[in-house]
């Protein structure tokens, strides 16, 4: 089964199913079928974010593809949470879609009409600009996701109900589109691959956790820190989130660039358990895009450059260490 992009992870044959944040049409099945073999799995489509999860480590399904963040709206805390707190599955790869959102109608309904707009919570707040000035009077409702939101249109028995949504959810359940593009600003939604175990290590790799503070002190976070400075390990994403345990109890979302597997990485993680904090390890996994793809391969012809370079070195130490 090929990778979902150059360098990026593979999975074999005995990975069949996928579970996603559906219905169809949603935002994840779109970056789900954005990458190929993920694309050739049979897909399954779940509800909630929790109930992705509990698929996985049911063995209902053998992966999971849920959203963890937005460019413009920030994380999604049900992952956060669900990933911190409810499970012991790791993140197997991250897949970055960017958003584009069209308000659709059922055919015949005309813009004027529009009293009520359903979306999910994230791209209600990304299109809020737009929303005050093209329909300040309209209300707003949440749905579970821009497909529900989409489908409770298509089956509302009145004509004044309208969704934001991305166009394959527009399509599929027959809405008119009456505007596109109607994001406030361009933004990108990260999703996530859940499973088992950790995927090998690709040159340009991210490893995500959390840190949990073992006692409120001034300079706990910053020490925290400095193992990461001390060792010019790139911190790409720090987050605090409550604990659950109490008022004022704060625990830290951490991505640092390397894989646990780098020597660096895994001397950071150790000094974290031994000396600062209870830490919990979310995943070492290859970055997203097109760069991270651009920088494994040149990783991995430096890394070939100088491994030839350390051969032909070796090959001339002779065999005695008598001087010529």
């Amino acid at each position: 089964m090929g990778p979902g992009a150059p360098g990026g992870p593979r999975y074999d044959l005995r990975v069949n199913r996928v579970a996603y944040l559906g219905p169809r049409g949603t935002f994840a099945e779109e970056a789900l079928v954005s990458q190929a073999d993920l694309a050739a799995l049979e897909p399954v489509p779940m509800r909630a974010v929790p109930q992705v999860i509990t698929a996985v480590e049911a063995g209902e399904v053998d992966l999971g593809l849920v959203p963890l963040e937005n460019s413009i709206e920030g994380s999604v805390t049900a992952t956060l949470d669900t990933l911190a707190f409810g499970t012991e599955l790791l993140i197997q790869r991250e897949v970055d879609l960017p958003v584009t959102l069209g308000l659709g109608v059922k055919p015949g309904t005309a813009f004027g009409d529009v009293g009520v707009v359903i979306s999910h919570p994230n791209p209600l707040g990304q299109t809020r600009q737009w929303l005050a000035k093209h329909l300040p009077d309209a209300e707003t409702r949440v749905a579970d996701s821009t497909a529900e939101a989409a489908r409770q249109v298509a089956m509302s028995p009145t004509g004044g109900d309208a969704a934001i949504a991305n166009t394959r959810a527009l399509d599929l359940y027959g809405l008119e589109v009456l505007e596109e593009g109607i994001e406030d600003h361009p933004s990108e939604t990260r999703f996530v691959v859940v499973g088992h175990g950790i995927p090998a290590p690709t040159g340009h790799d991210k490893t995500s956790l959390v840190c949990m503070q073992r006692e409120d002190r001034p300079g706990t976070l910053l020490a925290i820190l400095q193992e990461f400075a001390a060792r010019s390990i790139n911190l790409t994403k720090v987050e605090s989130r409550p604990t659950k345990r109490g008022l004022g109890q704060y625990c830290f979302f951490i991505d640092c660039r390397g894989h646990i597997a780098d020597e660096l990485v895994a001397d950071c993680l150790r000094n974290l358990v031994a000396k600062h904090a209870d830490v919990k390890f979310l995943g070492s996994f290859a970055v997203a895009g097109e760069v991270g793809s651009a920088v494994r391969t040149q990783v991995a012809e430096s890394w070939r450059s100088a491994e030839a370079w350390v051969g032909d070195l070796r090959a001339r130490v002779r065999p005695d260490a008598s001087p010529s």
